[in-house]
């Protein structure tokens, strides 16, 4: 990753602070946006003249870029508790923001260049009240194959989907953490690791793919009075 240039958003916090740190630490060119306080760029998502100018800006230093990690998001309920606005507020920043970024960089990748989308388990799984973000993953999901099948033989395409990521450092149960198959709770190091695969030429005939990062909790069948499991809802 020496001397890559990787543009990241969401950067200000939890699994985009480690990916950039991480990036760093490994010698590339980190260029960040988050509407909040970070070391890079701030900026709102939904404004279309901050991607133009966070596109401008980097390659106002450097003529191609290697890697583009779509990670912001926003979450603004669900059926019972998001508006119009901040359902189109959570559709614009983590998924009109992707696209638009995809799109003013499609011509700046350089060769063997990947965009890495961020998506979630939530994409095909939900609790109640979370339409604006699972609504949001799922986009994001099929906006990734869409994008790898547009962009074949420029830039390869894939999105991650992380579980139960812990950014932070709680001291859980340990029922908690024995409910993954793993028997862990993942942390931003799992997803950046991931990352790193899906950005570098050991993943150059991955494109299109979701990987989950979940520690297995996706393939569990759950019944009640099951392996342990009880339902105690109504």
């Amino acid at each position: 990753m020496k001397d890559k240039v990787v543009v990241i958003t969401g950067v200000a916090r939890g699994i985009g602070q480690r990916l950039a740190e991480g990036f760093e630490n490994l010698g590339a060119h980190v260029y960040g946006i988050d509407i909040l306080e970070n070391p890079y760029m701030m900026g709102d998502l939904k404004d279309d003249a901050v991607l133009i100018a966070l596109k401008e800006h980097v390659l106002s230093k450097h003529k191609t870029i290697d890697i583009l990690i779509n990670n912001a998001v926003l979450s603004s309920g669900g059926i019972d508790s998001c508006d119009r606005q901040g359902f189109e507020d959570a559709l614009n920043v983590g998924v009109i923001a992707p696209f638009r970024l995809s799109q003013l960089f499609k011509d700046h990748f350089s060769e063997g260049g990947s965009i890495i989308n961020m998506s979630s388990t939530r994409y095909r799984l939900s609790q109640p009240d979370t339409e604006s973000y699972t609504a949001v993953k799922g986009a994001i999901t099929s906006l990734t194959h869409a994008l790898a099948v547009s962009l074949a033989g420029k830039v390869r395409v894939n999105a991650i989907a992380p579980g139960w990521i812990d950014c932070s450092e709680t001291l859980w149960d340990p029922q908690d953490h024995h409910q993954h198959p793993v028997k862990r709770i993942g942390s931003p190091e799992d997803i950046l690791n991931t990352v790193l695969f899906l950005g570098s030429d050991m993943s150059s005939f991955v494109t299109g793919e979701v990987i989950h990062v979940d520690g297995g909790m996706s393939k569990q069948m759950i019944y009640h009075n099951d392996y342990g499991w009880t339902y105690n809802g109504e």
